[in-house]
């Protein structure tokens, strides 16, 4: 099954806080997908935290190794659907509906995705 990763999986593995950083390494061979949105979402955090020449080197590394989505009318419409529905943010959002739009499992820790029975294939970095 093909893997899709949000920034909480990303942001983990640039981290190396285990045990996501070694599922998410794990995955970078078969080059999994991401959505813009999320990948976007990476580089605020880091440049909020290091500065823009930073988060601009990261997303300039990142970039051969994901297959990065970019998001449709249907995608958008679809993000907003999931977050009308469920307690996330709208960047998350767009990871799920990455995932399901592409028939993958997402990876992430994120609380927010993983809260209840979220129905659609999901796994969780944490532990």
């Amino acid at each position: 099954m093909t893997e899709c990763l949000d920034a909480w999986a990303i942001l983990r593995w640039l981290e190396g806080d285990m045990p996501a950083a070694a599922r998410v390494e794990a995955a970078m061979p078969s080059r999994p997908l991401m959505s813009w949105i999320n990948l976007g979402e990476v580089s605020h955090i880091i440049e909020r935290r290091a500065g823009a020449d930073r988060a601009r080197r990261i997303v300039r590394e990142l970039r051969p190794n994901l297959m990065l989505d970019v998001p449709t009318e249907t995608r958008v419409l679809q993000a907003a659907h999931l977050k009308a529905g469920h307690r996330m943010a709208y960047a998350d959002a767009f990871a799920v509906a990455t995932a399901i739009a592409h028939g993958a499992i997402l990876l992430t820790g994120d609380p927010e995705i993983l809260a209840g029975d979220p129905g659609w294939p999901v796994e969780d970095l944490r532990s």
